[in-house]
């Protein structure tokens, strides 16, 4: 049960890191109730299981533009999401914020195909400040993911396709 920290119970101890990905696929067929249940409730439930477990870095799989302040419910709620995490003082908390994850099949229909068509043609065309919003292969983000928890550090680090990129060649 995802809204229940005793279900983690026992099977967090002796970790170190902890890697969420857990969220709503497409946010836009569930209720704002269900996204923030799922989206921040959720992964506030498993990050405090972690920190009283002893996880010292938390990895989460956020979004690219998030802002406790932000019009945008999506974003604001995301955004939320990462101060409540930064209140739980992890040693280390990184914070991935993709774009547009590219997936080798459509779940979700039409508008995925034409984005999952399009999006990597129109990356190339964004570059300096515009980077950020470059797409990323699922696998080549899970693999940044998976590097950057190798590596040591402290802090809260937000990062974004530069970072991943970097992470993937091994910098």
């Amino acid at each position: 049960d995802i809204f229940e920290s005793a279900s983690y119970n026992g099977i967090l101890t002796g970790y170190d890191v902890a890697i969420c990905t857990l969220g709503v696929g497409e946010p836009s067929k569930v209720s704002r109730e269900d996204f923030v249940n799922i989206d921040k409730t959720a992964v506030l439930t498993f990050a405090n299981a972690c920190k009283a477990a002893g996880v010292r870095h938390f990895e989460l799989l956020s979004s690219v533009g998030i802002d406790a302040k932000s019009r945008s419910f999506f974003l604001r709620t995301k955004g939320e999401l990462v101060n409540d995490l930064k209140a739980l003082g992890f040693e280390r908390l990184s914070i991935f914020q993709p774009s547009m994850i590219l997936t080798p099949t459509n779940r979700y229909g039409l508008s995925q195909a034409i984005t999952l068509a399009v999006w990597p043609r129109l990356s190339p065309l964004f570059f300096a400040g515009l980077r950020q919003f470059r797409g990323i292969r699922v696998e080549d983000l899970g693999s940044a993911m998976a590097r950057n928890a190798m590596n040591s550090g402290s802090g809260v680090e937000m990062l974004r396709w530069d970072d991943f990129t970097r992470l993937n060649a091994g910098l």
